[in-house]
């Protein structure tokens, strides 16, 4: 059985450090508080709202991070074409992530996965509660950008394209530290047979468990949470592990 794993996402405000709260910067913090030894993998997103910026300091950044991680490392933020991919892979990636410019454009996924495989391609989804109905929309665009699509409907397309992951974000519960949305993990676990990996929520090593019992998520990830404590992704493995979690300690 497949070890769960444990995933800090850095996202990144014009080549600035920040976490976010409801999809907006919050304030920025240094990046020498991820312990790499201990967590199983690192995402990290370009965020920048202004498309005409200059993304060469954010490649700087993840140059950086390749050469201290001892971890896989996915890139993404803004990527629309093969050229853009080549680009996040040669500065250290090992994956890409994909959200807006697979909506618009879907086969980018499968010209991913052509060329570097499904395993390097992961489908971030950004979805929030449909307006006084039950269900969920998948928004993109910095959730900005209604798609009429469901998450379930997306990941289990972005399958059949090629994607080898589901990153499943919810929007309203983005920087609230009151868990996981375990419905929507739940509704995108069930609709592919790919790993699925859940963002926005994780306030408590509580909620990682949930995520993984509840949610159905192969991967947990985190942004903030390890910005509120002084304890280490190490000791929040070993909780895992002490309620019966598969995690690598």
């Amino acid at each position: 059985m497949l070890r769960n794993r444990l995933v800090t996402v850095l996202t990144f405000n014009e080549g600035t450090l920040f976490r976010t709260k409801l999809f907006e910067p919050d304030y920025r913090y240094t990046h020498n508080f991820v312990d790499s030894w201990s967590v199983d993998e690192i995402v990290m997103l370009d965020v920048s709202r202004d498309p005409t910026h200059d993304k060469q300091s954010f490649y700087d950044v993840v140059t950086q991070f390749a050469k201290e991680c001892f971890v896989p490392l996915a890139v993404g933020g803004g990527i629309r074409s093969m050229e853009d991919v080549r680009q996040m892979m040669a500065v250290g990636g090992d994956k890409v992530v994909v959200n807006s410019g697979a909506v618009e454009r879907p086969e980018l996924i499968t010209e991913i996965a052509e060329a570097y495989g499904s395993q390097c391609v992961v489908l971030s989804i950004d979805a929030r509660k449909k307006d006084g109905e039950d269900g969920y929309e998948v928004f993109s665009h910095f959730a900005g950008q209604a798609t009429g699509m469901t998450p379930a409907d997306w990941a289990r397309r972005g399958q059949e394209l090629g994607a080898g992951e589901v990153l499943i974000t919810s929007v309203e519960r983005d920087g609230s530290l009151q868990g996981y949305d375990l419905a929507l993990c739940r509704q995108v676990a069930d609709a592919v047979s790919v790993p699925v990996l859940g963002l926005a929520g994780a306030g408590n090593w509580k909620h990682f468990v949930e995520g993984i019992e509840q949610g159905g998520l192969s991967a947990v990830c985190t942004q903030n949470i390890y910005h509120f404590t002084e304890t280490s992704i190490a000791s929040a493995k070993k909780f895992m592990d002490r309620k019966g979690i598969r995690v690598r300690l």
